[in-house]
């Protein structure tokens, strides 16, 4: 893409919870660069060769249904990483992971994590903080979708991405929203439109943004709440002049 990624903040929470010392061994042996929207990270069933731990971006897991259509299983954001179930002893991806929102992440070997968890005790435990937010936005994914509204879920994809993104705006259709909600792409415009009505969000072609944050969250279920607080154990502020290289 032309890009130049080194120099640029690490964001990464799962990263940023660890230790100076585990820090640097994981930021000195990673490869950092732009993920695009539509970058297809691991098919299903594929060899896992990287963890992938994003700075700013969102991906997806998906699952492929029998109709050709998609639906979304997990997301990843700076909380998280991609390439969790080799660290349960699994060697391949258990789904299919595609970049939503474009930004950039640290691509680190297996055998260098396996060399850090190994090493450094606080990137075992930053790790493990991962895995139980991971276990909650799954649980409560599950409720979400056989008990709220469209409108709540809309609006905890898009309040989760407004934190994810820094509160930035990004680019994202509502075309790609009702695929990966499983919903009608209709009633994605209408929710979207009456959101935007109320002042909540701005979207236009191809792109969203929340501009009420407070008035969306008032708006949301409460699996939004659970997520962000399981999320917020691990978080911690970010070191100044902390940066990829």
């Amino acid at each position: 893409m032309g890009e130049d990624f080194q120099g640029t903040p690490v964001l990464n929470q799962v990263i940023l919870s660890m230790e100076p010392e585990a820090r640097s061994f994981l930021l000195e042996r990673a490869t950092i660069r732009p993920i695009a929207a539509g970058e297809l990270i691991y098919l299903e069933g594929q060899t896992l060769s990287h963890a992938v731990f994003p700075h700013h971006g969102i991906v997806s897991m998906v699952a492929e249904l029998g109709n050709g259509k998609i639906v979304e299983k997990a997301s990843f954001g700076n909380e998280g990483m991609i390439g969790f179930s080799h660290l349960m002893g699994g060697h391949d991806a258990v789904g299919k992971t595609i970049v939503q929102v474009p930004g950039y992440a640290s691509f680190i070997a297996l055998q260098d994590l396996d060399e850090a968890i190994t090493r450094f005790r606080s990137v075992q435990e930053a790790v493990l903080v991962y895995a139980r937010a991971l276990i909650v936005q799954l649980m409560e994914a599950v409720k979400c979708n056989s008990r709220h509204s469209a409108e709540q879920r809309i609006s905890l994809w898009l309040l989760r991405a407004h934190d994810r993104m820094g509160g930035e705006g990004f680019p994202l259709t509502q075309e790609a929203l009702s695929e990966l909600l499983g919903l009608r792409r209709a009633t994605v415009s209408e929710v979207c439109s009456a959101l935007s009505n109320a002042g909540l969000i701005a979207h236009s072609r191809g792109s969203m943004n929340v501009i009420d944050h407070g008035g969306l969250r008032r708006r949301v279920c409460e699996c939004y709440g659970r997520i962000t607080a399981a999320d917020a154990r691990g978080a911690i502020k970010r070191p100044a002049n902390l940066i990829c290289r």
